[in-house]
């Protein structure tokens, strides 16, 4: 969410900045038009109170002085007062409401370094790390890979719970706890603190930390509870201060946290097939940081950079994609896009992403901190340090072996009591 006294300062910089998104111009006029609505139904307002307290005044200085015909006249003027304000305080609440709603709309203002472009396919690769492997044989699916080494199940999965779910078992289910374990001690060593949170979170968290798209098309809502399971820890880690002062000591806050992850994927494609790709439940680390305003690039940088040596650790090719203008959300300044290869499909996807939101997400959950006796409204990003169902599609494809094996990386190793190969059996 902007900050409206910006958007009133500078509106031809937001409609310069939402065209560039492809989004409608007039939303910023929209919103000026309902802001000075606004402002004018609460001067009404604040007029109304301040005759009150003089005529209440007035009253009292009548009534000392024992001019009663001055007093009953001013206490009838009194009693009109109640029933004006409060019809002005229902329209000045409805209009701030419509505002909030409308405002909600205005894209924040993107950096600089965003590649502008109309979709997806405008987004730019910023660096390439590592080269696939050749290989001398067919290159076959993560899942026919794991399904013939006898270490997922899943056509048991689609029986018990339906498409979108996963068996996993033996050292592809250690596989993934290794991974868990890799980048959270990675995760630690970089500074950030872990944090064990909620699995679920009351409906009205949810509205504040997800749109209504993402509410409606991914979010798992519990029937009959104001609940709702996370789509991600990132949820609960900023969850944790809405409507909250984070003191200026506490910056920077630094979290991280292990979760499993629930999404509804409605309308995604490929949700059928049989995988570990796109999934309802999932693994994942998270990380968050709410830093002051100064300092939100150069987290953006180290938290981008945490994701790549991740990777880059177990010996993957990925790639860095810039998101572009028009495939930005709208609390978004900036935000690229970890992916890695498929052999299989001879193209990157994605694994992780990375956004610096500025002062719009902050703003949106109510989160504030005081800086030289100053109320400011601090930065927030956020970044996947991990998914571990698609790293496990990337090591499964670029570590298979002819002979149908599966090599570990070496990072991963002591997590699995020395193992180095997956093998049949």
């Amino acid at each position: 969410m902007i900050d409206i006294k910006d958007l009133r300062l500078r509106p031809e910089i937001y409609k310069a900045n939402a065209k560039k998104k492809g989004r409608d111009v007039s939303i910023v006029d929209e919103v000026l038009e309902l802001d000075a609505k606004w402002r004018a139904i609460k001067l009404k307002a604040d007029n109304l109170r301040s005759e009150r307290n003089q005529i209440s005044e007035a009253i009292n200085a009548a009534k000392k002085s024992k001019d009663e015909n001055a007093a009953v006249k001013l206490i009838k003027k009194a009693k009109e007062i109640p029933g004006k304000l409060k019809e002005l305080e229902g329209e000045e609440k409805e209009a701030q409401e419509l505002l909030g709603e409308k405002i909600s709309g205005v894209p924040n203002i993107m950096s600089k370094r965003v590649p502008l472009g109309e979709s997806e396919k405008d987004n730019k690769v910023e660096k390439i790390y590592g080269k696939p492997a050749r290989v001398s044989f067919p290159v076959k699916s993560h899942a026919e890979i794991i399904e013939n080494l006898g270490m997922a199940d899943f056509d048991a999965s689609a029986r018990v719970a339906g498409t979108g779910f996963y068996y996993l078992e033996g050292d592809v289910a250690l596989l993934n706890q290794a991974l868990i374990n890799y980048a959270r001690d990675f995760m630690v060593k970089k500074g950030f603190r872990y944090v064990e949170t909620p699995l679920m979170l009351k409906e009205e968290v949810i509205d504040r930390v997800t749109d209504l798209n993402d509410k409606e098309n991914q979010i798992y809502m519990i029937k009959d509870e104001p609940l709702a399971l996370i789509g991600t820890s990132e949820h609960s880690l900023i969850g944790r201060f809405v409507g909250q002062e984070i003191p200026s000591a506490a910056l920077p806050v630094k979290h991280t946290s292990y979760s499993m992850c629930f999404r509804k994927e409605i309308g995604s494609h490929g949700l059928d097939e049989k995988g570990l790709f796109r999934t309802h439940q999932f693994n994942k680390i998270e990380m968050i940081v709410i830093c002051r305003p100064e300092e939100s690039e150069k987290f953006y940088e180290e938290m981008k950079g945490i994701t790549i040596d991740i990777f880059k650790g177990l010996k993957i090719p990925i790639r860095v994609l810039k998101i572009c203008s028009g495939d930005l959300g709208d609390l978004k300044y900036e935000q690229v896009d970890i992916e890695a290869y498929s052999p299989r499909k001879k193209a990157y996807f994605e694994v992780g992403s990375c956004s610096n939101l500025t002062d719009a997400q902050a703003r949106k959950l109510g989160i504030s901190t005081i800086i030289k006796n100053r109320r400011i409204t601090p930065h927030t990003l956020n970044n996947t340090a991990i998914a571990t169902s698609r790293a496990l599609v990337a090591i499964l494809e670029n570590n298979q072996t002819k002979d149908g094996s599966v090599k570990i990386p070496a990072v991963l190793q002591k997590y699995m009591d020395g193992k180095k190969i997956i093998k049949k059996g």
